[in-house]
């Protein structure tokens, strides 16, 4: 037999380029390391692109260039990464280190400068490669919290050549030992279309594993027809701490045959808000391709892929294995057995006097309601068209309606008992530009605004300060923003000082912004949820906290709309202030020794455009 050796070759190649790397880690090099987190980690709306190194509970550890390059981008920042450097290498790869208290003097006096001359609080700068080149172990700054950081840490990334961020495990950095396997809490089997079913059900079923010797198990026979998806809550430890982890790989297996494989090995940033795809509600990763899911971590890569299915009375043995990067390993078996598409629980048909139902699974509309004398046979007006629905089946005493909306969005369904008019107006496709006019409001969708398709429901409600308008769940998600004009919104307060807000269904709102038109609004958003307006009129608070020739320092805070910006003077001469939004504090930066001197002036405003000041004179 004639062996094809090009990928072997291939193979050693690219084993080379990455073994063949000789990269410092960047946190007490030699010296065994303890993480917070690790590349592949399922954060809220995204995936963790490196590995937060811990750095003893303290501000302060040096942070070293793991190997020669030069600083091609370096940004000053409250919010996000906080104070990070990007080091661009040799090898035409690059690192990342966030969350720094600061960074090492030649870079922050270069930084300084720049924030000087912008006059500018929060600054990014891209470098060229022969102003600011470092070597490997020098250090280039201080560990820290700055930013949405929760603690000290080092956040470190390494990126390739296409700026994608891979794991830094591949690096084999001796620092880092991990001898514990991840740890399974729930299993989910979901439908996957309309005409799928779970226990005869369309409905998603969690389940809670049992573990023995080791492994665990589902103790009973799972039931299916059509195509099901299966979903698991997992997480992975490591070794010496009590953090929580991501696991890179998952394999599905059925009857011992592949079927379908997640391996986490690189993050495309562009492509990194399918994450919310990838995952149930931000927890559970899908072991199947989700429909328009972007992400290139499949195999196969089909969409589709990696559904179970089972003819009616076939059996078959499932098992999942997850893996993470050291190759400690769980597995999870569970067996599912082919049903008869049209299970109809028979048994439970005593009538039922609870209330209709109507929920949403994507494409699928699915309608819940009590038995009828007058009959069982639905009428749905779609396009114009009457046309007969019959139940997909019978559940404690209701009958179940599922409707593919890809069909059609129905106008109304007569259920011979009532008559319910549905939700969704509209079905917006994935990746089209889509300029949608409704009564209650009109949405603008771009190319990437979507992360799949998108069956519209809006709905407003109450009138003047209380008037609300819902744009599908907060359980959905978007790619980027989509922009909406909330029509008629019957405010009648002060509009220079009124906005959007989005409200969580606790209560909690958070700032949205918006420009008025008349009596509409219209704003930009990447959440669906439950929006209103509402006024914010008073200024920010502002306390000195140490105002002398040294030092500028300050709390200041605004608990509606928030900070939106500040600036300070010195005898009419712009000064430089740091923000730490966790604490609320803002101090100074001098460009030099020189002490501050003459009138002191703060200007801090809100989102919502009111603006408080401090002055005072230093002789």
């Amino acid at each position: 037999m004639k062996l094809n050796k090009f990928p072997l070759l291939f193979f050693f190649l690219l084993s080379f380029s990455v073994l063949g790397q000789d990269y410092l880690f960047p946190v007490k090099p030699g010296q065994r390391a303890l993480l917070a987190g690790n590349f592949s980690e399922i954060r809220p709306n995204h995936f963790h692109s490196g590995i937060d190194v811990k750095i003893g509970g303290v501000d302060g550890e040096p942070i070293l260039s793991i190997t020669d390059g030069y600083v091609y981008r370096m940004k000053v920042s409250s919010y996000g990464y906080g104070n990070v450097l990007y080091i661009r290498h040799n090898d035409g790869q690059s690192s990342v280190y966030a969350h720094l208290r600061n960074f090492s003097p030649k870079i922050m006096n270069f930084m300084r400068e720049k924030m000087y001359a912008e006059k500018k609080n929060d600054l990014e700068v891209f470098l060229e490669p022969q102003e600011l080149p470092v070597k490997k172990g020098e250090i280039i700054g201080n560990g820290g919290n700055t930013g949405s950081s929760g603690g000290p840490h080092l956040h470190f990334e390494i990126r390739d050549t296409l700026d994608h961020a891979i794991d830094p495990f591949r690096y084999h950095f001796k620092e880092i030992v991990d001898n514990t396997p991840p740890i399974v809490y729930r299993i989910a089997l979901t439908p996957l279309d309309y005409l799928s079913r779970v226990d005869g059900e369309f409905s998603r079923k969690e389940f809670t594993p049992l573990i023995e010797g080791g492994r665990y198990i589902i103790p009973q026979t799972v039931k299916i027809s059509g195509r099901v998806g299966l979903e698991v809550y997992a997480i992975d430890k490591m070794d010496g701490v009590g953090n929580t982890f991501g696991i890179p790989i998952f394999e599905l297996t059925e009857n011992d045959s592949p079927l379908f494989r997640i391996n986490v090995d690189h993050i495309d940033f562009y492509k990194s808000r399918f994450l919310l795809s990838h995952t149930h509600q931000n927890r559970f990763t899908r072991v199947y391709h989700h429909p328009n899911n972007q992400m290139q971590l499949y195999s196969p890569e089909e969409r589709g892929s990696g559904a179970l299915t089972a003819d009616p009375g076939v059996q078959k043995k499932v098992e999942l294995a997850l893996k993470d990067y050291f190759g400690n390993t769980r597995f999870v078996g569970l067996d599912i057995e082919g049903a008869d598409g049209a299970f109809d629980q028979i048994e439970n048909r005593k009538i039922s006097a609870s209330p209709t139902v109507v929920s949403y699974h994507r494409e699928v509309m699915k309608i819940e309601v009590g038995q009828s004398e007058w009959g069982e046979m639905a009428e749905v007006k779609v396009n114009g068209h009457i046309m007969e629905l019959m139940p997909s089946y019978i559940s404690n005493g209701k009958r179940v309606y599922l409707w593919d909306m890809n069909y059609g969005v129905p106008e109304e369904i007569n259920l011979c008992t009532e008559t319910i008019f549905p939700e969704v107006q509209y079905k917006i496709p994935f990746k089209e530009e889509l300029a949608y006019y409704h009564e209650q409001a009109d949405l603008i969708f771009e190319e990437n605004t979507l992360l799949d398709d998108l069956f519209l429901r809006i709905n407003k409600s109450g009138q003047g300060k209380n008037t609300t308008l819902k744009i599908n769940s907060p359980q959905e998600y978007l790619q980027s923003n989509m922009e909406v004009l909330f029509k008629d919104t019957g405010f009648e307060g002060d509009k220079s000082r009124a906005h959007v807000y989005h409200q969580s269904p606790n209560g909690w709102k958070s700032f949205v912004g918006g420009t008025w038109e008349s009596e509409d609004i219209r704003f930009k958003t990447r959440n669906f949820g439950t929006f209103v307006i509402d006024e914010d009129k008073v200024a920010p608070v502002i306390r000195p906290v140490k105002v002398n020739a040294d030092e500028l320092r300050f709390i200041i805070r605004d608990d509606k709309s928030g900070i939106r910006d500040f600036e300070a003077l010195v005898n009419g001469n712009w000064i430089l202030m740091r923000y730490e939004h966790k604490q609320n504090v803002i101090w100074s930066e001098k460009l030099d020794k020189q002490p501050f001197k003459g009138e002191v002036l703060l200007k801090v405003r809100d989102m919502a455009g009111n603006e408080a000041s401090y002055s005072t004179t230093l002789n």
